[in-house]
């Protein structure tokens, strides 16, 4: 039977082979399989892989790029083995695997097939540029020509002009030179120059020495007080090898050592003292110099760099109405696929390596069979019941694969190929069980991942983020490895999630300084309010306040009374106290003057009390004791009305300056008293002088203020215990952000009636103080460095340092480590330090402290003295009870007696020891130790031990010598101001670390069984050391503090679960393979398991019940592997996106995923890759595309504290050289901005004009008020950057509006006699913005005059967007139009994102020929703003979403025309049209077409109700007055409308049109005359002679192709069409097809009923009806 059904089977394969080569061998060609392929190269030229392998090693650790570098010298011989670019890559692989960690070096080698580090080196190719242009030679080939006049190529790239923001362009070699040092004041290109210079080199101290940045490769020798050179050049060139030799030698540190040496076979000799340079190297081949290179040095640089980690699809497209160019299809390159095809693979059952080893002979017939199986697979459509668990059959199928996740990644990237199998499957019940009920607790179709624990947001995930996040486990699991703890507490460590970080630090304030104003739930007045807690749910209007009789605001402001601003904050308080506002009022009052006293003497009050007698009383202390009093004999009210009688008896006063005096103060208080006072005023002032007791409250209200820290914000308000301004906005937003948190924990029960609000706060959030360094609630984050990773690099500072303890504490563990970095040659220093002593005698059971002595410059010999008994105090009497006391007595001596002293002499000396002696036996320390310690002390011994100390600060901190900081487990708080780390701070430090950071992590290292280390080392200072170790390094790692419950979901029969040992890492995934994120994350997933091997468990989720195919597409990720470097020469392909055997006849377009920061362009594409239909590709089998990453995106949030986003904040950026090359706007929504930029250094700033006339950028905390501040950013690798920026408004200018409104402007402009307004500023600077244009034509769009072709006039700007070859023609055709009907200067702005390389090519020649100026702009889409999915719906977006934003600022009004119009009048009259102060004006739809009533949807329902009389307008033709549209913040409210509606599928149906629709009561329309736009569909015949523009229309009636309706409705089309056509053949070199018949409309038999059955109609029918 089974003989007899096979030998059936052979008949029947034989017969289907047999019939379809009967057919004739032409038609079995033109059924042969196609492919499609695709590749995204870099904008930069390639980079040599060999010094991307050294950057990739700095990432790991700073040392392994100076251990790299020897490995690579002493073994460069070997090269010579190497004869292609795969055993260069194996070659350097095996060099990176001998110094990292068996997983750090996978990863390292999937990084170098990434080509990650290449931006790197294009970071290092500008800094070479500017040093070579910052000593111009004399000789032709000196390449400093940067900016974009540079021109660059290479062997596969054309020569072209480059774009003005790569700054990264390859420098030339000057005078054919491959190195070169920069030392600040000279470049040396000889080595012998450079041994000249060593012996003295003090030539460029009048320089500005060389910049250094944290990317920077220092010598791990060099002194940090030396002098920088630089050596630009490369690793394997020889001169890269002479340099080095010399500077690496020159760096180390010997200071007693001359030095002699015999280099190589130069036979020279050069003395000079070690240590004299710090020594800098910066990785760059400059371009001409890739033959002094060996073998492997040169890989990379010859190809263009082809990047992976973006995805691509190719979407079937619906084709129900024809939206192709019917023009002469083009030959494209032909490309056979390099790759042979997988016959192991089932293709309709049949298995076809099977069939062809039994029928060898057959291997033609049965090949030809196959494709044709292949290319007839394809199904788009199902029915209902194979629908119905299409979910359940893929999970099954995927479960039960033998490699589960390559199955998924075939299916789901082939779907519409595997489907019709997949359908036809049995499906076993338990699958489809298990899913259902893993639903009920996670929704259907929903994908998750997370990485150990902590979710990743999949929608942004992308190859390079997950490599970082992977890479950052596999980092501290190495750091944690060698500290020799186990593998399960690693995994425990690295898999629990810590507290979530708070931000809402609350100032307990609590105490009797707080003087409250009023009680809400005991004052009369408040009795008639409910006092029903839960009224705080009730919704009311927007604004409206909720009158509850219970204490839920506390503002408590914080105020010196002497102050403007307390004084105005006073009358502030008492009028909404008097306005009944619901809140509850206090103050804290405190002086200045007193605060400075106290800490000018030590911090102590008592000293201050000692110093009554001499000192006289400030007048803010006067205050405040007159305020008490009142308070204690006239009652709250009257005292809170005394201070307000002193700002109005202030503000009253003959003396123009509003200073506050003393008679002010008095004469209140005589005011204030007199109606109620039985003696006079003037006498009870009199015996307060006297009274010490209101003294002594004043005194103590203004310590209580220094311990909060507050004193130093001057003025300052607490809602509830957190930290605002003092303002009445601040004041309302403060109360707004805490409503929500209020109405939080009363919904959850949390807060009842009874519950003391803000004592429930306090008690769980709240700190003892405030310092903005340590709890500001900012977007900057803590700096962490990891502690452990300095140790792993060899660092012995740590190890060296002797730990200070609390009294009898010293044997308690420690989980918290204070590092004090002290300068103690200054008095910043010498205060921190004496902070630090008073900190631990203060006591602390949970820290401990070491010192690490910075000195800035020499130290001269007392400050030796010092730290040497430090030193040894710490080392050999930290366990003595009174060691704080004598340690704090020797800081108050030393600081009192040598701070200031120049030198000291031996007398001096001596007296100092016995000194030290003395205090040490007065506190119980044996003397004899420092006296025989001392004797023996070696100066130069003790100076070489700083030298250590202050190179680790440099290199792992990044501290300068003389810094002064504290590092607590890894976060670096630097000392900017005189005494701003406090005892306080350090206490405030310890709890807030170890409650977010520390505390976790102890409970952890607490329960180790430890194995592998010797019991006796087992002490609590070892435990201690780890601690500090683990939480620093774990600080490092960026980790998302959301998690999710996987464990609760089943994993047994619809779960891929793939283990691996003892792996670090550990995936949980819920995948729907049936979506866009499951094709991505299956190859991601696939990714991870090949190169990390992680543990995962992937439980799957489809959809249950599907009602249409799922995937309509094809999609690849594109991942590259040790395939792309060739077995046969020196050349890298790169990888590329590769689609075999795809459907002939189907449409298909093309998409690319690429990760957010990219910005990508088609440069090579013959065909239309918005219609891709195979079937006409002829002999070619490969169609190819090649995009380009044009750019890569700087984004940021641009905040005011305490106020909304200042809209409208003009940004530049640029180079040191050339700083204005960029520029945008802030937008309302979220302080949003965008721009492009390179790899580079960049410098962004506020623009010249209004906005930095404003404003300030806000750096760290501080902002200048004398120079405009710019902030430095650096793109140095393929992610972009998100920035967060900070600006305050400048001193005086508090009240100034940053937009003038163009009638506001007027008025000034007729007050003052200038333009000095923020509109006519536009003019001045703005000359581009992200809008990726070709360099900016220098005309003004705005200006009057000669045009080009004699065209005179003010400039009509006309924008419009195309995307596929069929719109580029139209858009050909309507630009003509455009200029045959005017005389008036013209220029287009074209959307860049969507236009085919073609249209690119021919545009700049077309703009010549007839006379037109043109623009390329671009803006990505924000990741806030919900994205659209569809192609044609983001095009429409692309129309209206942006317009304030993606043109120049200097653009004042642009005109929309769609690329299907024909323009027949002068489109000057429409842009001189006054259209009243609106910033929009559109068409409204003709109505006098009454066939078409039944689409008018408008007229009925929603809209009907919605548009209240207003008519509803097209959007294919439209004026944007962009000046209003930009005052009025109309791209603002647009994007608020679209935000909202957008997230309902059904809303926005045509979203370029009924978006402004619905918005027109917010963004008016002016609505333009009707035969401004006329078209066919809507409009009927009869004023079609009228018609200014026409519009094709779809008609969705008849569903008529575009180009026939062209022929047929305009009569000057053809002729328009032909002409274009014409002159792109002439352009492109080809044969224009002869003009075509026009043929009639077919009409359908019942229109109605033909257009509602079709389920889906076509886009671009819908954005016009």
């Amino acid at each position: 039977m089974g003989t007899h059904f096979r030998s059936g089977f052979w008949v029947l394969v034989v017969l289907a082979c047999a019939s379809l080569c009967w057919n004739g061998p032409v038609v079995a060609e033109n059924r042969r399989p196609k492919n499609v392929q695709v590749a995204i190269q870099a904008k930069w030229s390639g980079t040599p892989l060999l010094l991307e392998a050294g950057e990739l090693l700095a990432k790991e650790r700073k040392d392994l790029f100076w251990q790299f570098i020897e490995v690579w010298l002493s073994a460069e011989k070997d090269d010579a083995d190497c004869f292609t670019a795969k055993d260069c890559l194996k070659k350097i692989v095996n060099y990176g695997h001998s110094l990292l960690s068996e997983s750090l070096a996978s990863l390292f080698e999937f990084s170098l097939t990434l080509r990650s580090a290449s931006p790197r080196l294009v970071l290092y190719r500008q800094l070479a540029g500017e040093s070579l242009s910052s000593f111009p030679l004399t000789d032709e080939s000196n390449p400093n020509n940067i900016g974009g006049e540079t021109s660059e190529t290479n062997d596969n790239m054309e020569t072209k002009k480059l774009d003005p923001l790569l700054v990264g362009v390859n420098p030339k070699s000057p005078s054919g030179k491959c190195c070169w040092v920069d030392t600040g004041g000279s470049l040396f290109f000889d080595r012998s120059d450079l041994l000249l210079w060593l012996r003295s080199p003090t030539e460029s101290d009048s320089f500005q020495p060389p910049e250094l940045f944290d990317f920077d490769h220092i010598h791990f020798g060099s002194s940090v007080s030396r002098p920088v050179v630089i050596l630009y050049g490369a690793l394997g060139t020889e001169c890269f090898r002479e340099f080095h030799v010399i500077l690496a030698e020159a760096a180390k540190e010997n200071s007693m050592l001359l030095y002699e040496l015999e280099l190589l076979s130069w036979n020279v000799k050069w003395n000079w003292r070690r240590g004299k340079v710090k020594y800098v190297v910066r990785p760059v081949l400059p371009s001409g110099c890739e033959t002094k290179i060996g073998h492997c040095g040169v890989v990379g640089t010859k190809d263009p760099l082809n990047l992976g980690g973006y995805g691509v699809e190719l979407a079937l497209k619906n084709m129900e109405y024809k939206a192709m160019d019917d023009s002469m299809i083009k030959k494209g390159v032909t490309l056979e696929d390099p790759r042979t095809e997988d016959l192991s693979l089932e293709v309709r059952g049949f298995i076809f390596s099977k069939i062809l080893e039994r029928k060898p002979e057959l291997s033609s017939e049965i090949m030809a069979f196959r494709d044709y199986l292949l290319s007839s697979t394809v199904s788009d459509t199902l029915d209902v019941w194979e629908l119905k668990d299409l979910g359940h059959q893929t999970a099954q199928r995927i479960v039960h694969a033998s490699d589960p996740l390559q199955s998924m990644q075939e299916i789901n990237q082939n779907f519409p190929s595997v489907v019709s199998s997949l359908s036809r499957m049995k499906l076993n019940d338990s699958v489809k069980d298990e899913i259902i009920a893993n639903q009920r607790m996670i929704p259907p179709g929903k994908s998750l991942m997370a990485l150990n624990g902590a979710l990743i947001n999949i929608e942004d995930i992308d190859l390079y983020l997950l490599m970082d996040m992977v890479h950052q486990v596999l980092s501290l699991t190495d750091q944690f490895s060698k500290l020799k703890i186990p593998q399960s507490t690693v995994q425990k460590l690295l898999s629990t999630q810590p507290p979530t970080e708070s931000n809402m630090f609350r100032v307990d304030f609590r105490s009797t300084h707080v003087h409250y104003l009023n009680n809400l739930e005991e004052d009369a007045k408040y009795r008639r309010w409910r006092s029903n807690i839960n009224e705080i749910l009730m919704p009311v209007f927007p604004g409206q306040l909720r009158y509850i009789r219970k204490n839920l605001f506390h503002a408590v402001y914080v105020l010196d009374p002497a102050t403007v601003c307390a004084l105005e904050s006073f009358d502030m308080i008492l009028s909404m106290y008097e306005n009944n506002l619901p809140m509850r009022f206090g103050v804290i009052l405190y002086s200045t003057t007193f605060i400075k006293m106290v800490e000018m003497s030590g911090g102590e009050l008592q000293v201050s009390k000692a110093e009554d007698g001499q000192v006289g009383e400030d007048i803010s202390t006067m205050i405040i004791r007159l305020f008490i009093y009142m308070k204690e004999n006239q009652g709250t009210e009257m005292a809170f009305q005394f201070l307000s009688n002193v700002n109005r008896l202030r503000t009253e006063s003959e003396d123009s300056s509003g200073a506050l005096e003393v008679h002010h103060v008095e004469g209140a208080f005589v005011e204030t008293l007199l109606p109620k006072a039985k003696t006079p005023p003037q006498d009870i002032l009199l015996k307060l002088e006297k009274e010490q007791n209101f003294k002594e409250l004043s005194q103590e209200s203004s310590m209580f203020v220094l311990r909060l820290g507050l004193s130093k914000l001057q003025c300052c308000l607490l809602m509830n215990g957190l930290v605002f301004d003092t303002n009445e906005d601040a004041l309302i937003n403060a109360m707004n952000d805490e409503l929500p948190r209020i109405q939080e924990q009363v919904y959850y029960g949390h807060i009842s009636s009874h519950t003391n609000v803000l004592e429930k706060f306090l008690s769980e959030s709240g700190i003892q103080r405030y310092n903005p360094q340590i709890v500001a609630d900012t977007k900057v984050k803590p700096r962490f460095i990891s502690l452990a990773s300095s140790i792993l690099g060899g660092e012995s500072v740590l190890n060296d340092i002797n730990y200070l303890h609390s009294p009898d504490t010293i044997d308690d563990l420690k989980p918290v480590t204070h590092l004090l970095a002290v300068d103690i040659t200054s008095r910043k220093g010498m205060k921190l330090l004496h902070e630090g002593i008073r900190y631990l005698i203060g006591g602390t059971k949970s820290s401990r402290l070491g010192v690490l002595f910075s000195v800035n410059q020499g130290p001269d010999l007392p400050s030796l003295l010092f730290m040497k008994v430090f030193e040894i105090t710490a080392s050999s009497y930290s366990h003595k009870k009174k060691v704080l006391n004598f340690l704090d007595q020797l800081c108050s001596f030393y600081a009192s007696e040598y701070m200031l002293a120049s030198s000291i002499s031996a007398e001096g000396t001596q007296a100092f020891i016995d000194k030290v002696c003395e205090l040490a036996d007065a506190n119980g320390i044996p003397s004899n130790g420092y006296k025989s310690m001392l004797s023996e002390f070696s100066v130069d011994e003790f100076r070489g031990h700083l030298n250590k100390v202050v190179q680790f600060l440099y290199r792992q901190l990044a501290l300068e010598s003389g810094s002064n900081a504290v590092i607590t487990n890894g976060r670096v708080t630097v000392s900017i101001d005189e005494g701003e780390i406090l005892s306080y701070d350090l206490l405030l430090l310890e709890s807030v670390e170890f409650k977010q950071r520390i505390k976790f992590i102890l409970e952890i290292i607490e329960e180790v069984k430890w194995q592998d280390v010797d019991p006796d080392m087992l002490t609590s200072k070892f435990i201690s050391d780890v601690i500090m170790l683990v939480s620093s390094a774990m600080a490092t790692q960026d980790r998302s503090s959301e998690s999710a419950r996987f464990e609760i979901l089943n994993a047994k029969y619809s779960a891929v679960l793939l283990n691996s040992g003892n792996s670090s890492i550990h995936v949980d995934a819920v995948v729907d393979p049936l979506s866009p994120s499951g094709q991505k994350l299956a190859s991601l997933l696939r990714v991870l398991w090949k190169h990390i091997q992680p543990s995962m468990r992937i439980v799957l989720n489809p959809l249950s019940s599907l009602v249409d195919i799922p995937l309509k597409n094809y999609y690849r990720y594109v991942i590259p592997t040790m395939d792309d470097f060739s077995s046969t020469d020196y050349t890298i392909s790169g990888p590329k996106a590769f689609f075999a055997n795809m459907p002939l006849s189907k449409t298909l377009t093309m998409n690319l995923d690429v990760p957010e920061p990219w910005l990508v362009e088609p440069v090579i594409a013959v065909h239309d890759l918005d219609n891709i239909l195979l079937e006409n590709l002829g002999d070619t089998r490969t169609l190819q595309a090649v995009f380009e990453l044009e750019a890569l995106l700087l984004t940021g949030h641009c905040s005011e504290k305490d106020h909304e986003p200042p809209r409208g904040l003009q940004l530049i950026l640029g180079t040191k050289s050339t700083p204005h090359l960029v520029d945008t706007l802030v937008m309302a929504n979220l302080g949003y901005w965008q721009m492009k930029v390179f790899p580079g250094v960049w410098y962004l700033q506020l623009a010249p004009g209004r906005s930095s006339e404003l404003y300030l950028l806000k750096e760290g905390g501080v902002g200048s008020h004398d120079t405009p501040l710019s902030k430095r950013i650096t793109i140095d690798d393929l992610r972009g950057k998100l920035v967060h920026l900070e600006v305050v408004k400048k001193k005086g200018k508090e009240h100034e509006n940053l937009l003038i409104s163009s009638d506001d402007n007027h008025l000034q402009e007729g007050k003052k006699g200038n333009r000095d307004s923020w509109n006519s500023n536009l003019l001045k600077w703005a000359s581009g913005f992200i809008s990726g244009k070709e360099q900016l034509k220098k005309t003004d769009s705005t200006s009057v005059g000669q045009g080009k072709g004699g065209r005179r006039g003010k400039t009509i700007n006309i924008f419009s967007i195309a995307s596929g070859h069929l719109y580029e023609r139209f858009l050909k055709i309507m630009i003509l139009s455009v200029l045959k009907n005017s005389n008036r200067p013209v220029k287009f702005w074209f959307i860049k994102n969507y236009l085919s390389p073609q249209f690119k090519d021919v545009i700049p020649l077309m703009a010549k020929e007839y006379g037109f100026e043109y623009e390329l702009i671009t803006y990505k889409w924000p990741t806030w703003l919900h994205k659209q999915k569809e192609k044609q719906r983001i095009i429409w977006a692309y129309k209206i979403l942006f317009l304030d934003v993606i043109f120049p600022l200097s653009l004042e009004k642009v005109i929309f025309v769609d690329a299907d119009q024909i323009v027949r009048a002068d489109m000057g009259e429409l842009y001189d049209m006054d259209i009243k102060g609106r910033p929009l004006a559109y068409t409204p739809f003709c109505d006098n077409n009454k066939d078409m009533d039944g689409y008018r949807f408008w007229r009925q329902g929603f809209w009907k109700d919605h548009l209240r009389g207003r008519p509803y307008h097209i959007s294919a033709l439209y004026v944007v007055d962009l000046v209003k549209f930009r005052e009025t913040a109309a791209g603002d409210n647009l994007r608020v409308f679209y935000e909202t509606l957008s997230k309902d599928p059904n809303s926005l149906s045509n979203l370029d049109q009924d978006l402004p629709n619905f918005a027109q009561h917010t963004v008016p329309i002016f609505s333009l005359p009707q035969e401004w736009l006329w078209c066919e569909s809507w409009c009927g015949n009869a004023t079609k002679s009228k018609a200014k523009t026409i519009d094709l229309c779809n008609n969705p009636m008849t569903k008529e192709p575009k180009l026939q309706g062209a022929r047929r409705i305009v009569p000057e089309w053809p002729d328009l069409d032909f002409e274009a056509r014409q002159f792109t053949a002439k352009v492109l070199g080809e044969e224009v097809e002869p003009q075509e018949p026009v043929a009639p409309a077919k009409q359908s038999e019942d229109p109605i009923t033909d257009s509602s059955a079709n389920e889906e109609d076509d886009q671009e029918s819908k954005s016009e009806l």
